[in-house]
């Protein structure tokens, strides 16, 4: 179901912090905080002693105290203190992740911690560039991450779903769109050339006639896409690079399963043009956030409708390109790693006094 050789968005920088936080990834239960010095520790939420959750402990200095009965364990994941027990043995630890810090966001390994090379986490600077106006927050949904994949992939539900906002009819009846997959990613172009703006678009970008419209989607494994979305007066809305005015944003996403039937979705909207003016800003995520709120409520009634009946029969339209490579990708990648990874490396302690 997971591939676990990879890097995910644990959390939003600003959400690690001296007070211990739970969440799971991937079904298993991870506890976040910062040292003094203020690194990420990301540890096995569940102490060994009795596998109480580790998050509702208190920090003494940089050990976490477990709150059920007082076992305190380093940043490393090792026990260094059992009340009332005496010297701790070596083998006593709890799994500690390997954890970076970049462009905003807290990255976590969930598999193998030799294979954790940082050079392999995703490319989003426009979250901390300050050629972007940018603004991002975070969703939990109640619904397969693979849902989420699809739906990005495909855009003609903008028309549909975001009429208000950021769809019309040009997205399902006017775009020109071709789908390619090299290297283990996939990139879905859409063109819609001398169309009327959406309404998001209208209002951000004041213009006064029809545009040319884009939509530049890339999906790497296991679950990031970054959109590259803008519109331009009709005759200059040349691919990127020879833009002529008009608008340019990035939508970008990062998805990180917290089971099979819930997901954490990291994800935040850029724009390129006027990036210090903070009140567009806001006006842009908030047309977004709209927008995406009704995303949301799509995925939730998917999955209700999944769980009722996992072998209901669906199709797939040409549009569905993108999101058929991307899972067929997915699919390539967990069977060349086969075997899940344990969540608990450490082998399980033998009882202490007998």
């Amino acid at each position: 179901m997971f591939i676990r050789n990879a890097w995910y968005v644990a959390a939003w920088s600003h959400e690690v912090t001296r007070r211990p936080m739970g969440r799971i990834y991937l079904n298993d239960p991870v506890v976040l905080y910062r040292t003094r010095d203020g690194a990420p520790v990301a540890l096995a939420d569940r102490c060994i002693h009795r596998r109480f959750p580790l998050h509702g402990g208190e920090l003494i200095e940089d050990r976490l105290q477990c709150p059920y009965h007082g076992m305190e364990y380093a940043p490393s994941g090792e026990c260094v203190r059992i009340p009332g027990g005496g010297a701790v043995p070596e083998r006593l630890r709890v799994r500690c992740y390997p954890v970076e810090e970049r462009y905003g966001w807290v990255w976590i390994w969930m598999g193998d911690p030799a294979l954790a090379d940082p050079a392999g986490i995703e490319d989003f600077h426009w979250l901390d560039d300050p050629q972007w106006g940018v603004k991002g927050t975070l969703y939990h949904a109640k619904c397969d991450y693979r849902l989420i994949i699809e739906n990005l992939l495909d855009l003609t539900h903008l028309a549909y779903v975001h009429r208000t906002t950021i769809g019309n009819d040009a997205v399902a009846d006017a775009a020109r769109m071709t789908t390619e997959r090299e290297d283990g990613r996939v990139v879905v172009t859409r063109w819609m050339i001398d169309t009327p703006p959406p309404p998001t678009y209208a209002k951000v970008g004041n213009f006064r006639g029809n545009i040319d419209r884009w939509q530049i989607i890339e999906y790497t494994p296991p679950a990031f896409i970054r959109l590259y979305v803008g519109g331009a007066d009709t005759g200059t809305g040349a691919p990127e690079g020879n833009r002529v005015g008009g608008i340019g944003m990035r939508n970008l996403n990062a998805i990180t399963p917290e089971t099979e039937r819930t997901t954490h979705y990291f994800w935040a909207q850029a724009h390129d043009f006027e990036p210090h003016n903070a009140e567009l800003t806001e006006t842009i995520f908030g047309q977004i956030e709209v927008a995406f709120n009704e995303d949301l409520a799509v995925f939730e009634a998917q999955q209700r409708n999944i769980e009722l009946d996992p072998g209901a029969p669906r199709i797939n339209l040409p549009t569905d390109a993108g999101g058929v490579h991307a899972l067929r990708i997915l699919d390539r990648l967990l069977a060349e790693e086969g075997a899940e990874t344990p969540s608990e490396t450490a082998p399980v302690p033998t009882p202490l006094g007998g």
